[in-house]
């Protein structure tokens, strides 16, 4: 199986992250939370039921983006 998540949260260690927001309608999935990023592919969403694994993660990068 593709090790999505884990896969995305090395992106964000690696600096690919560029935004992120909450969307109530994404194509087939309905709510998520849309990560994107600076190199392919672009848009990567995230189900609630997995909303808290990122938490921390976005936390901690959007401290480091406004101090940049």
């Amino acid at each position: 199986m593709y090790p999505y998540h884990n896969t995305i949260k090395k992106r964000i260690k690696n600096g690919e992250l560029i935004s992120f927001n909450y969307v109530d309608n994404y194509k087939d999935i309905g709510e998520c939370l849309l990560l994107h990023f600076s190199t392919p592919p672009f848009e990567r969403p995230i189900r609630p039921h997995k909303y808290h694994e990122y938490f921390d993660i976005l936390e901690k990068w959007a401290k480091q983006s406004d101090n940049s």
